[in-house]
């Protein structure tokens, strides 16, 4: 008997733990470590380190083999401002999305490739600018009017607020 009525909670417990495991992004919590992006495409979510001070942002994903296909790298500026990268010391072709004030995507450099030297400058009003591995902006459908879910941009402003 006792055996039934562990399967049965078990059963039970499966019941209500599988909606809180499978909530869409739009249900989730706003952390540090992760950003959502929407648009008419869809939705999807990267884990992200967050590089949001002078010595980190400098650092960026330089020396890096690989990066997993659900992660990147978040530089959030003190401001909106114009900004410029480079691929020096970066072993991985990189996709750079930049954000403006609202967490809105003003720009996108698709396939930045390893060691080059060129400076990709993005729109002078950059707030923030997500680095995901080379080409996942084209197969995701991420385009220009996109939106952000990230703590980075204030509620009262944010395009989709936390």
């Amino acid at each position: 008997m006792g055996t039934c009525y562990q399967r049965l909670g078990l059963i039970l417990w499966l019941l209500l733990a599988v909606p809180v495991l499978v909530a869409p992004a739009s249900a989730a919590e706003c952390a540090t470590d992760a950003v959502y992006l929407r648009g008419d495409w869809g939705e999807v979510r990267f884990s992200v380190e967050l590089a949001d001070d002078d010595e980190s942002r400098a650092q960026g994903l330089m020396h890096r083999e690989s990066l997993p296909r659900s992660a990147g790298m978040l530089f959030v500026y003190p401001h909106a401002q114009q900004v410029g990268f480079w691929m020096k010391n970066t072993l991985i072709p990189l996709d750079m999305i930049f954000l403006d004030d609202t967490g809105t995507v003003t720009f996108i450099h698709e396939d930045a490739q390893p060691h080059d030297e060129r400076p990709v400058i993005g729109p002078r009003d950059t707030r923030a600018v997500l680095e995901v591995n080379g080409g996942v902006s084209a197969q995701m459908g991420i385009d220009l009017g996109s939106e952000m879910r990230h703590p980075a941009f204030p509620d009262e402003t944010a395009a989709w607020p936390c």
